[in-house]
């Protein structure tokens, strides 16, 4: 219960600006919000984690109706990640490479929480700010009468407990007294 009642339902911080903006690509809605925090002059550069392969930068604003002569050069693309973990560390080595040291997330609402848990661990002197996206399908609201949404809320909660350290595969836990 705790976990689907503390599932974002606002952007708490839309203001601030940050060095970069990161979009985790799986989800709708997550790149145009990007583009538009971009846009607005939030960021220095956006980077997309989790592309796949072939896709190009103009490929990606042509898709999101965006001009590539506005935004193509601010608009970096990451190919290596493909689960929230990998995103966290793909991310963190461009952030080192570029020298950033703050980034606005973007991901779904339902997703922010273990995205979170997942930066932090690789990149806890980065400043975070979260910026969840509210997908149109995910009701929050008595989220236990939604099948789809109660599912996705356990499924999600299910990995976020994963992701607690010591509990993540290939994670080694932690001895007692350490």
């Amino acid at each position: 219960m705790w976990f689907a009642e503390t599932v974002p339902r606002a952007i708490d911080d839309p203001e601030t600006v940050t060095d970069a903006v990161v979009v985790l690509t799986g989800g709708s809605g997550r790149l145009g919000v990007g583009l538009s925090l971009l846009a607005q002059k939030r960021a220095k550069k956006l980077f997309v984690s989790g592309v796949y392969q072939g896709v190009d930068v103009a490929e990606l604003l042509r898709i999101s109706r965006q001009s590539p002569r506005e935004l193509d050069c601010c608009v970096v693309l990451g190919y290596s990640a493909d689960d929230t973990a990998g995103n966290a560390r793909e991310t963190a080595e461009w952030m080192a490479r570029e020298g950033y040291a703050s980034l606005r997330l973007v991901t779904a609402n339902y997703h922010m929480r273990r995205s979170l848990l997942e930066f932090r661990r690789v990149m806890p002197e980065v400043a975070l700010i979260p910026h969840p996206v509210f997908p149109p399908n995910f009701k929050g609201e008595e989220w236990w009468r939604w099948p789809g949404t109660a599912s996705l809320i356990l499924i999600e909660y299910s990995k976020y407990l994963v992701a607690l350290p010591g509990l993540a595969p290939g994670r080694r836990a932690s001895k007692p007294g350490r």
